[in-house]
């Protein structure tokens, strides 16, 4: 018995060693706060970020993850998609900051990049480790904008399920005729238009995906809702690819 309560507690040990240390949640506020913000305000320079924008209230980050993959924050103090703020009207238009910082993807990719390999991203608190609202910029998984092709014509204005599971989760979707992300909130969209939304937010992941219609320019907007006890914490981060293989993909 000894014996093996010894090995067990070897065993306890080395899982315990193995195990990566916990991140901090506000890695990416302090990022923003104490070095970019400081240092364009300073210094002229941005850095770390590729880009902070003082009058627009926001910053775009090179994430340290992929080969393309941009972060947009917001410089206030916001913690994530469950932040009251974000439905307020006069927050400013971070999903459309974030869509025209599509250029910093589109500039690291390797080939050429359409309005439909392009998407955002934000993780439900169920799906993140980070409590600073930031917005995944990056190229959509080939699967996932394949499917959305092949399916675009059953999302119509209202939203309704997806016909098919995309990166093994069923979401919700719906569609917006538009060139750009000024003039609606795609937050706002999903707390007025959803049952229960806007009391649970901080449960839903959201996805705007690049999409044209019928010639016009527009996008796809999916909504999935934690479910952590099946494995689903809404992360709609799963549905890019952060190294971009759609840039060299056969179109």
């Amino acid at each position: 018995m000894r014996r093996i309560g010894l090995c067990a507690f070897l065993f306890a040990c080395a899982v315990a060693a193995a195990a990566p240390a916990q991140a901090d949640p506000l890695a990416l506020w302090h990022i923003v706060h104490d070095q970019c913000v400081p240092n364009q305000i300073n210094r002229h320079n941005p850095s770390p970020c590729a880009l902070v924008n003082l009058a627009g209230g926001y910053v775009v980050l090179k994430d340290r993850r992929g080969a393309t993959q941009f972060l947009v924050l917001p410089t206030a103090r916001i913690t994530g998609i469950e932040s009251a703020a974000l439905l307020s009207p006069r927050v400013p238009d971070y999903m459309q900051d974030a869509w025209a910082a599509r250029r910093f993807v589109q500039e690291r990719a390797l080939g050429k990049l359409t309005r439909a390999d392009l998407s955002l991203a934000v993780n439900s608190i169920y799906g993140r480790s980070q409590n600073q609202l930031h917005i995944h910029v990056d190229c959509l998984r080939q699967d996932v904008r394949d499917a959305l092709a092949r399916h675009r014509n059953a999302i119509g204005d209202k939203w309704q399920p997806f016909p098919v599971a995309l990166a093994g989760h069923h979401y919700i979707a719906r569609r917006l005729v538009l060139l750009d992300l000024a003039d609606v909130n795609p937050f706002r969209t999903l707390a007025d238009e959803v049952p229960e939304a806007r009391a649970n937010m901080g449960a839903y992941t959201l996805v705007v995906a690049g999409a044209t219609f019928a010639g016009k320019p527009g996008f796809i907007v999916l909504a999935d809702h934690a479910d952590p006890a099946l494995g689903d914490f809404a992360n709609g981060e799963s549905l890019q690819d952060h190294e971009c293989a759609v840039a060299h993909a056969t179109k």
